[in-house]
């Protein structure tokens, strides 16, 4: 079976590799999570071959979910979607939540739409 694959587009490699191993623990090894953090020297800020790198690696399949932490981190990524065929889907959805509610939605071999709708509706959770 394949499931959806996740990208963490991060400015910070540590915060996207941090968030992986989450959710590695959350969904298990079958769905791959990918980070794309940092810029291609180690510093912050982000790449867009790191994106396009973590895009081809969380694809098995069933499509690619991608979620980024800040404001330039959505830029570089819409501009690496605007150069790919239609597929990976950037969501509006908050980094750490939505990223979990997602990873755990892809766990159960839910669709990309299903999988994207868990991790926006994660906005809306509240903390107590």
């Amino acid at each position: 079976m394949a499931y959806v694959g996740i990208v963490l587009v991060s400015h910070s490699s540590s915060l996207a590799s941090g968030v992986r191993d989450l959710l590695t623990q959350v969904a298990g090894a079958d769905v791959r999570v990918e980070p794309a953090g940092g810029t291609g020297d180690g510093g912050l800020g982000t790449s867009a071959d790191l994106i396009e790198a973590a895009i081809a690696r969380a694809d098995a399949g069933a499509g690619v979910l991608i979620l980024a932490d800040l404001g330039s981190a959505v830029l570089t990524t819409r501009a690496v979607l605007a150069d790919l065929p239609d597929g990976p889907l950037l969501v509006d959805a908050p980094f750490v939540e939505g990223a979990v509610a997602a990873a755990v939605l892809a766990s159960t071999g839910a669709d990309l739409a299903t999988v994207a709708d868990a991790a926006r509706e994660a906005r809306d959770v509240g903390k107590f």
